[in-house]
């Protein structure tokens, strides 16, 4: 399957557990954001950004305000980001960002999912992926997009079409650049509009069903990690 069939079905897998994992979070994100940058949007770039990718991904306004809040009121916890990367069954390559206020139990944590569930967490993979804005909508004409997004002077790496979905790519620091003007443009629903690992040379295939199934595994036991902010692979699912 292509890249829009698994951006859809990212999608529509969103369950309530799911949903409100995305919250926390979105708002752990938006509450460090605020504490490091103030909670000023607009003289704060990044915590403009987050929320923007917030809203785009139907985080409730309450949740981003509680967030805020916590920041504005000297609050004193604190979370550390760390990156880790790792093999997966099928040669696959998994890269899981942490936002965490207990750096060595979310090491622990993820090493000991992927040793049991088929995984190598010693695997090096970073090199296999970059850092991109990422967006896909429904839209009948990407011709018309790209040329909105030339017009706006704005730096995007690829305009695509793909079963209905218009996906632009756009360097990591263009992402409110490139909502702010996709937004004027006329796009008022994103099936995804987020900063995420793409990898470079493109998704896989995993031909064998059970270790297709194995990483399906290995992915979702990652993904309900407290500590967990994001997973990315190079596997077409």
């Amino acid at each position: 399957m292509g890249r829009a069939h698994e951006v859809r079905a990212s999608s529509m897998a969103k369950t309530a557990a799911k949903k409100s994992a995305a919250n926390g979070r979105a708002s752990k994100e938006i509450y460090m954001a605020a504490k490091q940058g103030g909670s000023d949007p607009s003289s704060n770039l990044t915590l403009r950004g987050l929320i923007e990718k917030a809203k785009s991904n139907q985080i409730p306004k309450d949740v981003i305000d509680r967030a805020i809040k916590r920041a504005n009121g000297g609050d004193a916890e604190n979370y550390v980001s760390n990156r880790y990367e790792g093999m997966g069954p099928g040669n696959s390559a998994i890269i899981v960002d942490a936002l965490t206020s207990n750096v060595n139990r979310a090491a622990a944590n993820i090493k000991d999912v992927f040793n049991k569930n088929n995984g190598n967490p010693e695997g090096k993979v970073s090199f296999l992926f970059e850092e991109v804005s990422f967006f896909a909508f429904d839209h009948s004409n990407q011709e018309e997009v790209l040329e909105h997004l030339i017009m706006s002077e704005i730096h995007i790496n690829d305009v695509e079409e793909e079963d209905g979905l218009v996906i632009v790519t756009a360097p990591f620091k263009s992402f409110s650049a490139v909502k702010s003007s996709l937004d004027e443009f006329g796009i008022l629903e994103y099936v995804v509009a987020e900063t995420r690992m793409v990898p470079t040379d493109g998704y896989i295939d995993i031909s064998e069903i059970e270790q297709k199934q194995n990483l399906k595994i290995l992915l979702d036991r990652l993904d309900e990690l407290e500590d967990v902010q994001n997973v990315y692979h190079n596997v077409n699912m």
